[in-house]
């Protein structure tokens, strides 16, 4: 009798590491699944001269855009580091696994690009990298912003400090999404846990002697 519940104890048991071997490997396996940057225009650590106008972060993958609109993926323009203001109207464009949105920069000196943009596997993936602005003669510079915009409301237009070159000028975007700080999901790292020390309640049971 006794080996019977020691049989019984010993198949739950199988069977409850067989559910978390299988969690741990269904949560684990997405993210090797998860979009990675391959690409940024302007390129990381370079300097720039010429407004460029567009600002595009290329992944490995197609990005998730489950809604038309390209929520949840974001891109802010913020410099120079000594005396930081957004650039841009907050508005980004997908274009499969690349995420795009439009700027003028304002005052010389080093800009940070943050982007969030959501995998093909619907989890987010954020980040930021930087770049160095020199403007030559005869470039427009922004005015900039103290918020950060958020797409679709009206901003204050931007002042040029010196000639504009027409060819610029950055063209509208063709999604939007209010911009947010970046923030990472854990919610389906703790659902695992719970589902997890919930199967561990449920099946344990102690062998009768």
């Amino acid at each position: 009798m006794r080996s019977n519940h020691v049989r019984d104890w010993s198949l739950r048991a199988l069977g409850v590491a067989a559910v978390v071997a299988a969690t741990l490997g269904f949560s684990a396996a997405p993210a090797s699944a998860h979009n990675y940057p391959v690409g940024y225009a302007p390129a990381e650590n370079s300097v720039v001269t010429e407004q460029p106008g567009r600002f595009t972060i290329t992944t490995n993958d197609t990005l998730l855009n489950l809604d038309g609109t390209g929520s949840g993926n974001a891109m802010r323009i913020s410099g120079p580091t000594s005396a930081p203001l957004y650039y841009g109207d907050g508005c980004v464009t997908l274009f499969g696994p690349k995420l795009e949105t439009t700027a003028q920069l304002g005052q010389p000196g080093e800009y940070t690009v943050t982007w969030q943009v959501v995998s093909t596997d619907g989890h987010p993936v954020s980040g930021s990298y930087t770049f160095t602005w020199q403007p030559a003669a005869g470039q427009v510079l922004a005015q900039g912003l103290a918020a950060a915009p958020t797409c679709g409301a009206a901003t204050p237009t931007d002042a040029a400090a010196t000639p504009a070159d027409a060819s610029a000028t950055p063209g509208t975007a063709q999604s939007a999404v209010a911009p947010t700080d970046l923030l990472w999901i854990g919610g389906a790292a703790l659902a695992v846990i719970l589902a997890v020390a919930a199967t561990l309640l449920l099946t344990r049971r102690r062998p009768t002697p």
